[in-house]
């Protein structure tokens, strides 16, 4: 068959997030026989347009849509990506009479919600590189779909999920062709970085995350020798800029330890990095092994220093784990990234002081601090489930599609914004959801590129801050 796929993200803040999923679905189903293109829509002007004209000339059998995030995760100035997608669906289905097939991250969140108000015939709700060819063999067959694990499909008005199967017992680390599908060079010259997954699934139990519906409860490692061989592969094709996207980069602790060494073993000339470390497993043999291995900067996703607000978030680790992480960093030279979410379970004023001392106090001023306040809810969550015990939720599912956010009744919303900005106004190394809506943000990856920077920029964080007030410009 002739596919069509279109990847429909267009979120460029903080950067464009190079179209993984996308770019190895349309792999398998070329190996699986069918001719594919793939629509990039990312730094089109004109996507309905270039939709359009795809669609009437070449004439797709099957249309499938990639799509990344349903919102942007912000509270202050929250953006609903799916309104875009509705009018793209719409222009498909009035131009071609192809299946309408999705798939993403977005869609496995909540996929009865997006099919209905996209009018979609198909989703993909596991990993796409085996069940999106599996799908393509068995369309306007119901006793086939029916037999296909992890996909939703519509039988009149009402649309049926198939539960998911047993996952792939693939070890091979899967690295599509990127340049195959998509303007590579575009991305890199946004400091863009190459993705790439050492595992699959998440075992962690977060009260507000989707990772374990998108990715599965248990893990699947891929093996470190594929691992290290499909990031010599990309290096020795000039794609030097790596990040390594898991859900949790160094869990369990075995499989990171034995990533990393094999990667030092490897004559790669990467750039590697990985902003999705927990820090119950950062001590100072993985920070060694990760910088004998090419990595540029690490990020620590900690959410609070607070142990009330830990714990009303599932997070499964203390305060004094996040103490002991800041001290292993310390003893090392990588770059660090600490990432922070106000506004979870227990948040009260004090805990957003606390976590703020321990920014200040514990944090080494060359590394940054990244604060985004309040908690994005998804239906079946257990932050929306007590939400909804505590009388903070009566949205249904369906309306849960727009962007709403669970914060904590215990604490102004407007004083905690107000805390940050004073926070950030004080100290250089300090970004926050604001600073990745700033207007500059795209010249400035230009710039940098043009200048010889690489990723990740939030290195330069105080560089840069710096250089926009000193032309007045309040960052």
């Amino acid at each position: 068959m002739d596919i069509l796929l279109i990847s429909t993200n267009r979120h460029a803040f903080p950067a464009p997030v190079v179209p993984l999923g996308a770019c190895r679905v349309a792999d398998a189903a070329e190996r699986a026989g069918h001719t594919v293109r793939l629509l990039d829509l990312m730094f089109t002007r004109d996507p309905l347009g270039e939709a359009e004209r795809e669609v009437t000339v070449k004439k797709p059998d099957v249309i499938g849509l990639s799509v990344r995030n349903i919102d942007n995760n912000d509270m202050q100035e929250p953006a609903f990506f799916i309104r875009e997608l509705i009018p793209l669906a719409d222009t498909l289905h009035r131009l071609s009479d192809a299946p309408l097939v999705l798939g993403g991250a977005a869609v496995a969140v909540m996929p009865e919600e997006i099919l209905r108000c996209t009018g979609a015939s198909y989703a993909v709700l596991g990993d796409g590189d085996s069940l999106f060819p599996l799908l393509l063999g068995s369309i306007d067959d119901r006793e086939a779909l029916s037999r296909i694990p992890g996909i939703a499909w519509r039988r009149g008005e009402k649309i049926l999920i198939n539960p998911p199967g047993a996952p792939s017992s693939s070890a091979a680390c899967p690295c599509p062709d990127f340049t195959r599908w998509i303007d590579v060079n575009a991305y890199l010259s946004q400091l863009s970085t190459i993705p790439l997954q050492t595992k699959l699934g998440c075992h962690f139990k977060c009260v507000y995350c989707t990772y374990r519906k998108i990715g599965g409860e248990h893990y699947r490692l891929f093996s470190p020798e594929s691992v290290g061989e499909a990031v010599r592969s990309l290096a020795s094709s000039g794609l030097r800029d790596i990040e390594f996207v898991d859900n949790v980069f160094n869990s369990p602790p075995e499989h990171a330890m034995a990533v990393t060494e094999r990667l030092a073993q490897v004559r790669h000339g990467a750039r590697l990095q990985s902003l999705e470390l927990n820090p119950l497993f950062v001590d100072d043999a993985l920070l060694t092994a990760m910088e004998h291995a090419g990595f540029r900067g690490i990020g620590i996703t900690v959410e609070s220093a607070s142990d009330a607000v830990l714990s009303g978030l599932g997070k499964g680790f203390g305060a004094g784990d996040v103490r002991m992480a800041a001290r292993v960093v310390r003893r090392h030279t990588l770059p660090c990234l600490w990432i922070f979410m106000i506004g979870g379970p227990g948040e009260t004023r004090e805990t957003i002081r606390e976590t703020l001392r321990f920014a200040e106090t514990c944090v080494r001023p060359s590394d940054v601090v990244f604060f985004n306040a309040g908690v994005r809810m998804y239906p079946g969550t257990e932050l929306a489930k007590s939400a909804r015990r505590e009388g903070l939720l009566s949205l249904s599912p369906e309306e849960m599609l727009e962007p709403v956010f669970y914060f904590s009744p215990e604490v102004e919303f407007s004083w905690a914004v107000h805390e940050l900005r004073q926070y950030a106004a004080r100290h250089m190394n300090c970004i926050s959801s604001d600073s990745l809506r700033f207007p500059f943000l795209p010249a400035i990856h230009r710039l940098g590129y043009r200048c010889g920077i690489r990723p990740p920029l939030w290195r330069y964080t105080r560089f840069i801050r710096r250089g926009l007030r000193t032309f007045g410009v309040d960052a």
